[in-house]
């Protein structure tokens, strides 16, 4: 069965930049991307032709990154490949359902917000959950807990298409992994998102199948296959 409510989350970078998080853009013509501090993802319409790439290619500058995340779009020939990785987009049901049971009132689990950042840089160049930049809280909610002060996992909220709230930056330090904090983490930002009457979505690499399934035993399906790609521009 087809999920129409979804249909957004087929451009999900376009669709926040163009609503909820208007106000973190950067436009030349028909293209547009994220403040340099916040996230490197661009967007473009759909079946862009030579002018769009051309209005992107001014917005990023010579040798910018063009990080199209799951566009399908294909470039112009001298634009030069950086990175391309299989994903998976994943959401969860819209049955209305809100899952509290043991992730509302969890006392490790703090909101974390600018004073944290360092913090937030150094996990996440340890575990490399995605691209993580010293604005990149400022997409929204972001969790963590703490051992002996110490910040030693993560997870926060990153694109928000109308009705949808990206959950990423999933990580927890190698010294403390194995005790359930991901799960914990991502349970209490279901519960955040799914009480504002908005629906929960991530990506995860196809290849990380104990992510995958990690988020399976949280309630997350698999919406589509995705690729990941980034360019450089000449």
């Amino acid at each position: 069965m087809v999920d129409h409510d979804a249909e957004v989350l087929d451009d999900p970078v376009g669709e926040s930049l163009r609503g909820h998080h208007a106000h973190l853009a950067r436009r030349v013509g028909r293209a547009a991307t994220y403040q340099p501090e916040v996230a490197t993802f661009c967007a473009l319409p759909p079946d862009p032709g030579q002018a769009a790439w051309a209005d992107l290619a001014r917005l990023l500058g010579r040798e910018g990154l063009a990080d199209m995340f799951s566009c399908p779009a294909a470039p112009p020939a001298d634009w030069e490949p950086v990175f391309s990785l299989e994903g998976l987009q994943m959401i969860r049901p819209g049955d209305g359902r809100v899952e509290r049971a043991g992730a509302e009132g969890d006392p490790a689990v703090l909101q974390l917000g600018a004073e944290d950042v360092p913090e937030m840089l150094d996990l996440t160049a340890r575990t490399a959950p995605g691209p993580f930049r010293p604005r990149t809280h400022e997409l929204g909610t972001y969790l963590g807990v703490r051992e002996n002060g110490a910040l030693v996992a993560m997870a926060g909220e990153r694109l928000r298409p109308p009705g949808w709230t990206e959950i990423s930056a999933v990580c927890t330090a190698p010294e403390a992994r194995g005790r359930g904090y991901a799960a914990r983490l991502v349970r209490a930002l279901v519960v955040r998102i799914e009480s504002r009457g908005e629906r929960p979505f991530l990506h995860a690499v196809a290849s990380n199948t104990g992510a995958v399934a990690l988020y399976e035993r949280l309630g997350f399906v698999i919406r589509k296959p995705v690729t990941f790609r980034g360019f450089r521009t000449p």
